[in-house]
């Protein structure tokens, strides 16, 4: 069985031993700030619960304000906001779109359903972003775009990127699913490219269990992403007065999310503040008390540049082998803690090799999916329970 099969095999088993095991400590749970159900009652009480309510309406002020963006808009899910993006950079049929393999599917999928084909780029192997000096040797007559993930809330090296791309005429999109409230060079994540996505799922920093963004940074797109969100008609130019009557104007769907997981997400962007504080103390704990274990052992821990600033959304190991990752996995099992791998690289994915993928292309991204190790990370985490990852883990010897 080649590298590509022993991963989606555990890949597999992992989901399946996820699903039916209960686990002392989780690898996430859902945390709440304290004012959930406050407004998400408000919100029925106004008798107005689909989307663009008052709610909604806060966060998109929230997110203009704090982060300097053009526009905001709440939608479904982050894979929606990516969609939108798509629609919105016009990718037809044979267009090219530049990403990381390693990422989620939703990162490709979005391009993909336009008929855009993706090309898989590899990761640096210290942040574990796409990797920018390999960028521009991918660039082909029909590239259209570059789509950077900010890995574990870690900015992309974003001067280059964005130097590549005004040099070819590519437009930039972030996928900020990890990374809301980092910064890159003192700027925040999701303010560098044309448009960016944010995800506010239950295993994020910020979230209403599911739900997403999409942030426009180019003014050019902000009208039509309004019509685009809006099943493709003018509908919110009508309530604004700016016609008579709406109809359709442009594609479309129904991207806007009910204005009750917009009542729950405002109460967690209230708390913001506690909430990073908290993932703060817990990034510093595993850090502090697994640095010395990890050098010893030849276990990389997460590489913070100089002059990003992480939000804490993860912390992961990468240990020295796959058989290695998959022994730790099961120590922590067995004391009833649920650590997790991440991504199969896209490339190596049954529709990745559709797209060209072959084993080999991105080897730092193939070799980093078989070695990493997540570990378990939500606000609510206790120094009890940390303690007894922290102890579980240094218990253990990589050569033994």
């Amino acid at each position: 069985m080649g590298t590509a099969q022993h991963l989606l095999s555990d890949y597999l088993s992992q989901a399946v031993s996820t699903a039916r095991v209960h686990y002392k400590i989780p690898f996430n749970r859902p945390c709440f700030a304290g004012n959930e159900h406050k407004y998400i009652s408000e919100a029925i009480a106004s008798g107005k619960i689909s989307g663009d309510g008052i709610f909604t309406a806060k966060c998109h002020a929230y997110f203009e304000r704090r982060l300097g963006v053009k526009k905001a808009f709440l939608t479904t899910s982050c894979t929606h906001a990516l969609e939108m993006a798509a629609i919105l950079l016009n990718i037809k049929p044979g267009d090219e779109v530049i990403l990381p393999t390693f990422t989620f599917v939703s990162t490709a999928n979005a391009f993909v359903l336009r008929g855009g084909r993706p090309v898989f780029a590899d990761i640096r192997p210290d942040t574990l972003n796409i990797d920018e000096r390999k960028i521009a040797r991918l660039i082909t007559k029909r590239t259209r775009a570059v789509c950077v993930v900010h890995y574990a809330g870690i900015g992309c090296e974003m001067s280059a990127i964005l130097r590549i791309a005004q040099q070819h005429g590519l437009a930039v999109v972030e996928d900020n699913a990890h990374g809301l409230f980092g910064l890159y060079k003192g700027k925040p994540l999701g303010t560098f490219g044309c448009l960016a996505t944010q995800s506010f799922h239950e295993t994020k920093n910020i979230t209403c269990g599911e739900g997403g963004a999409l942030l426009v940074n180019d003014p050019q797109y902000i009208e039509r992403a309004e019509i685009i969100r809006e099943k493709g008609t003018n509908r919110s130019q009508l309530f604004r007065g700016q016609v008579d009557k709406y109809t359709w104007t442009d594609i479309g769907s129904s991207y806007l999310p009910s204005d009750i997981l917009a009542a729950c997400l405002w109460a967690q962007l209230e708390a913001q503040g506690q909430i990073q504080k908290a993932r703060q103390k817990i990034w510093n704990h595993y850090y502090a008390g697994l640095k010395d274990w990890a050098a010893e052992e030849n276990v990389s821990l997460p590489t913070i540049p100089p002059h990003c600033t992480q939000p804490y959304h993860m912390f992961y190991l990468i240990m020295p082998s796959l058989r290695v990752r998959q022994a730790l996995i099961e120590r922590l099992k067995e004391k009833s803690i649920l650590a997790v791998f991440h991504y199969l690289p896209l490339h190596l994915s049954p529709m990745g090799r559709k797209f060209g993928g072959k084993e080999g292309a991105c080897p730092v991204a193939e070799d980093i999916s078989a070695r990493i190790i997540r570990l378990p990370f939500y606000n609510t985490l206790s120094r009890t329970d940390q303690d007894k990852i922290i102890r579980t883990i240094t218990g253990y010897k990589c050569s033994g």
